[in-house]
């Protein structure tokens, strides 16, 4: 079932990412579904293929150079896109990288990089649209974090510990911004197939090649990002607090809340199938 249509016609949306994978898929499902789009990206090129390709189709849709570490440059974007548009309707801070390691490989600079992205990408998102929306006492603001931020999550602690702060971040928002008038959700992929299961184009792995880190990525049976978005959008369009796609991850997410040993121990299997990949030698 597609989103409801009458919803996101005639609105205005901003994607961070919005060049590639989920940010991606979700500016053509906007754009199909009437809604402007604005395509924010480092990639500033592949953003502006993808604005002319969603307006070769009929959409609407604007390229945007960002870098989401710049927080001058996240509030200046906003404000072209409010002076060009007349508001914003939804902020989808979805911009981010994968740094994967276990804490023992990971350096300062590692932790800078993702923490830059991940985490302050969020916030300089929210410092810049969130004023914005509360003037106009309505709004949307779509944090993407992902099920490593419900879970226990080895190998990939500054990936983990950068989306377990969104979602707190989220959810607390929610409840402030709820008074203001503004939604605020949280989408917490499983696995999709986008670039992010290598790390992205600015992550990267410390110990697993990206070939390996696809393999791992696959077994996980990740769905195409074009299935998500439309999942997501729905559940953004329902207004829900915490969107978990595909849905089969929740039981996960349930099992972390019941029983944190349990959901450790599962990580610990989860390792150790990591460390046999990159030793290529089964661990005993």
């Amino acid at each position: 079932m597609a989103p409801n249509t009458a919803e996101l016609a005639g609105k205005n949306a901003f994607i961070t990412g919005g060049a590639s994978g989920i940010g991606a898929a979700l500016s053509a499902k906007l754009t199909a579904a009437g809604a402007q789009v604005w395509i924010a990206d480092r990639q500033a090129e592949v953003a502006d293929q993808l604005a002319r390709q969603l307006r070769s189709t009929g959409g609407a849709a604007h390229a945007v150079e960002l870098d989401v570490r710049d927080p001058e440059a996240f509030e200046g974007a906003i404000a072209d896109t409010v002076n060009t548009g007349g508001r914003i309707d939804y902020l989808f801070n979805n911009a981010g990288i994968g740094i994967g390691g276990e804490v023992d490989s990971l350096t300062l600079d590692d932790w800078n990089d993702i923490i830059d992205v991940n985490l302050r990408g969020v916030i300089h998102g929210v410092q810049s649209a969130y004023p914005v929306m509360i003037r106009q006492g309505s709004g949307h603001i779509v944090n993407t974090a992902s099920m490593a931020g419900l879970i226990t999550t080895t190998a990939q602690a500054g990936y983990t510990a950068t989306k377990h702060a969104v979602v707190a971040l989220s959810k607390a928002m929610r409840v402030e911004a709820a008074t203001h008038g503004v939604r605020v959700s949280v989408l917490c992929p499983g696995v999709v197939r986008t670039p992010i299961l290598t790390g992205g184009e600015y992550g990267r792995n410390k110990s697993v090649s990206r070939e390996d880190q696809l393999k791992l990525g696959e077994a996980l049976r990740p769905m195409d990002a074009d299935v998500f978005a439309d999942k997501a959008l729905r559940g953004v369009l329902r207004n829900e607090a915490i969107i978990v796609v595909p849905r089969w991850w929740k039981a996960l997410w349930y099992l972390e809340r019941l029983s944190p040993a349990l959901s450790m121990r599962a990580a610990g299997i989860a390792l150790k199938r990591t460390r046999e990949v990159q030793s290529a030698v089964p661990l005993q």
